[in-house]
């Protein structure tokens, strides 16, 4: 508590960040393994007696890709594939973009903290005439860093969450585009375009 009452506004904004931040993480990560995310996929997953044998995300995916390709005419099969695709990578990235601003703007905050400490600090400095202690000097300007400290200790466990989470949702499309791919040739057409799934993110 000390650290906030010393560290002006900048510092509360950075404590509320580091709030959101792990209530994102928290969510994202409960998000993805309640999808399936975190799986892999499985060989027999397109084999049509299991309709998408496997877990969460693929298996819905590779069900939608044999319903498609099987009740529907190939141009709005790949439409409706594509479709479904582009919708699951969107719901796996959801919130992606919260902790990347986060990121962004912790150490930014913790920045402009430490420049308005450092004006405060020779503000009194000038204040005095020059004859101002030099350890309170010190001190003024030991709470203006405490802000970039506390800005870039936020923003690197961002940076890394978010580094995660996009490995994890670009295997899973990957893995979509696998799904597709064999849907489509199992019917013996073209397969799917990578274009057409890296269209959606």
């Amino acid at each position: 508590m000390g650290a906030l009452r010393t560290g002006g506004p900048a510092i509360w904004a950075i404590a509320a960040l580091s709030v959101v931040l792990l209530a994102l993480i928290l969510w994202k990560t409960w998000r993805l393994a309640v999808s399936g995310a975190f799986g892999g996929m499985s060989q027999d997953m397109l084999d049509p007696a299991g309709h998408g044998s496997g877990r969460g995300v693929r298996r819905r995916f590779a069900a939608a890709s044999v319903r498609a390709m099987g009740n529907m005419p190939e141009a709005h099969a790949r439409e409706e594939i594509t479709r479904v695709a582009k919708r699951e990578l969107a719901e796996a990235r959801s919130g992606l973009r919260a902790i990347e601003l986060i990121a962004l703007i912790a150490p930014l905050l913790g920045l402009l903290g430490t420049v308005l400490g450092m004006i405060a600090a020779f503000r009194t400095l000038q204040d005095s005439g020059g004859a101002a202690d030099p350890s309170d000097l010190a001190g003024g300007i030991w709470e203006a860093l405490l802000t970039t400290a506390a800005g870039m200790a936020v923003a690197i466990p961002a940076s890394i969450a978010l580094t995660w989470f996009e490995g994890v949702t670009d295997r899973l499309r990957l893995d979509l585009e696998d799904i597709g791919s064999r849907a489509v040739t199992s019917r013996k057409v073209p397969a799917l375009p990578s274009s057409m799934l890296r269209a959606g993110e």
